[in-house]
């Protein structure tokens, strides 16, 4: 059995995040998402396929066009781990800022002297 693939596989690429984006605005079939490329319409649709692999893009047969639909969803897990980031970015800020607010405390203090 093949191994799932997970959404940081799929957002690992450039073309993959373009085609995210393009998808989180509606439907489109796979002749549609490649003639904003400058790929084959084959390396598109292999993109597709990693990105339905993991669970971001479902692909529906209609006649003999294939549709393709974003499940932003499965963005969660990212911001979720990212998140864990931000805290820690947002804590660093913090205390530089407390560091910043200390030396101009004490810059100010020796101007008066």
């Amino acid at each position: 059995m093949k191994a799932r693939r997970d959404v940081y596989q799929a957002i690992a690429d450039p073309t993959r995040r373009a085609i995210i984006v393009l998808l989180s605005d509606g439907s489109y079939n796979v002749n549609s998402i490649a003639e904003n490329f400058k790929v084959s319409r084959q390396a598109i649709s292999l993109h597709v396929k990693i990105l339905t692999d993991c669970g971001l893009v479902s692909v529906r047969q209609v006649g003999r066009d294939r549709f393709c639909e974003a499940h932003l969803d499965g963005l969660a897990e990212v911001s979720v781990w990212l998140n864990a980031f931000k805290q820690h970015w947002e804590r660093r800020f913090d205390s530089l800022e407390s560091y910043i607010a200390k030396v101009k405390r004490e810059r100010d203090g020796k101007r008066k002297k």
